[in-house]
């Protein structure tokens, strides 16, 4: 395994750990904190296979920057979205399944 390898490989380890924390945390932050994990290890598993021995490809640069935006958005939103259920409910976790 070469240096250019470890970065799909720690983004790899990244998203099974936000996979992981994603189903067994019921608390609405820390799944919101899963997700990011996951995110974060996505983009960095596409940045680490877009290096090849000619250069980098700015193709996959450009989606993971703008990928980076949308994951900042939608944090934001579902921020608000949690505020909204906590005060509706009065609880930060979802309810058990029946």
């Amino acid at each position: 395994m070469n240096g250019a390898m470890l970065f799909p490989w720690v983004g790899i380890v990244l998203c099974a750990m936000g996979l992981f924390a994603f189903i067994v945390h019921r608390h609405l932050l820390r799944r919101l904190l899963a997700f990011n994990v996951m995110g974060s290890g996505t983009f960095l598993v596409l940045v680490g296979l877009a290096q090849d021995g000619r250069g980098v490809d700015p193709v996959p640069q450009a989606l993971v920057l703008t990928g980076i935006v949308v994951a900042v958005a939608s944090t934001a939103l579902a921020l608000v979205i949690f505020r909204r259920w906590y005060r509706v409910s009065g609880h930060a976790r979802l309810p058990e399944d029946v």
